[in-house]
């Protein structure tokens, strides 16, 4: 059998700029900063008190790729759940306080792997800041300054007119120098806005003034197609020039469907190593073959397929063969026929109604090759589609 050279390249793949250089924080066994990967969040839907429910969705989470999970934390019956879940998440777990500053001391004590503050809407959160920082730093707890244009504090307000790029970092710089005055220093920054462009202003200031490790956010971004767009721009336009070190899409739509955003938006940046991706054309008059049907067939085969492996779906002559040789597995179709190449060789000439089943007995023939080199398994996660 002819030896295929598969899977990722032996040298880094190229990026658009270096990343901005931050402290080193841990959120439990997750790093955060430049010298670690961008990790990627989501938060859990359920209620925080229906234990199950919750460590159900995390392993959901954790199944498609999900670094570190948010809890919601408003009472106090869900504080009482938070140790079980701290300690049977996968992953670690953030606690999500507002309003009541008990429960981020209740939170660390429960053993989270950090505590997201808003500082907006927590009540007298400033005079607490000395006693927080001293519970943290006890218990090996990071912290998220979650500033957001929603609940921005009342003074800022005022002195802004509006939520500014300006006004929002003018609160996490304040509330930063809190904890820095405290000796504190494991703690990330988020400044989160609905407006894309008003985010990347605050991000970019953001990160002229200090440091610290920021985690992005483009908040009530809105439902899945709406929330997509704009967090993949305004996360591009950041991770591009290197700042940003955790995101999390906000999409109203089911958490896991933020975790595949936030991937693919990695992913697409050469910033996370590239899963299954599947090239396919979109169609025109010249194609000879429902190229949507086929890519949405090939995508179904292949579900489970974590390993780095690019495959074509091309519908006519014009750049079906060239993508096809590009690409690890790919087809070219046309005529009622499909070409199949491995590794830019075409392999053999199928029958249309044959194409999505050759493609996929080919695709796990590579996959259990590289498999068996790798010592891992072929069946976790799922694929990526791009059209192109």
């Amino acid at each position: 059998m002819t030896s295929v050279s598969l899977g990722m390249p032996a040298s880094p793949p190229p990026v658009l700029a270096p990343r901005r250089k931050t402290r080193q924080i841990h959120v439990g066994s997750v790093g955060v900063g430049s010298e670690y990967p961008i990790s990627v969040q989501s938060m859990t839907t359920t209620p925080t008190t229906d234990i199950n429910a919750t460590l159900q969705q995390i392993a959901e989470l954790t199944a498609a790729g999900c670094d570190i999970v948010r809890v919601a934390c408003p009472s106090a019956d869900d504080a009482e759940a938070l140790p079980i879940i701290a300690k049977k998440s996968q992953i670690p777990v953030i606690a999500d306080i507002h309003f009541q500053p008990k429960y981020v001391f209740a939170a660390i004590e429960a053993g989270c792997a950090a505590v997201r503050v808003n500082p907006g809407n927590i009540r007298k959160f400033d005079d607490q800041v000395k006693e927080i920082a001293q519970a943290a730093k006890d218990h090996g707890t990071s912290i998220r300054i979650g500033v957001n244009a929603g609940s921005l504090d009342a003074r800022l307000l005022k002195k802004y007119g509006k939520a500014t790029p300006e006004a929002l970092v003018e609160s996490a710089l304040w509330e930063a120098s809190l904890f820095e005055e405290h000796d504190f220093h494991d703690f990330k920054i988020s400044v989160k806005h609905n407006d894309p462009v008003v985010m990347v202003r605050a991000y970019e200031l953001l990160a002229e003034q200090g440091d610290w490790p920021l985690h992005l956010g483009v908040t009530e971004a809105g439902p899945a197609f709406q929330g997509t767009i704009k967090s993949a721009t305004a996360f591009g336009a950041l991770l591009s020039r290197g700042i940003g070190d955790t995101i999390r899409v906000s999409l109203s739509a089911p958490p896991v469907e933020e975790v595949k955003v936030g991937i693919q938006i990695l992913q697409s940046l050469n910033l996370r190593p590239r899963r299954l991706e599947i090239v396919s054309c979109p169609s025109c008059g010249r194609a000879q073959v429902d190229v949507y049907k086929l890519a949405e067939e090939v995508t179904a085969g292949l579900e489970g397929m974590t390993f780095p492996l690019r495959v074509a779906v091309m519908g006519c002559v014009v750049n079906g063969p060239g993508e096809a040789r590009e690409a690890d597995l790919g087809v070219a179709s046309g005529n009622g026929k499909g070409q199949i190449f491995v590794k830019g060789e075409v392999i053999k000439t199928v029958s249309e109604s044959e194409i999505v089943e050759t493609l996929i007995e080919e695709a796990m023939k590579i996959a259990e090759e590289m498999g068996e080199a790798d010592g891992e398994d072929a069946s976790a996660g799922g694929p990526v589609v791009t059209v192109s």
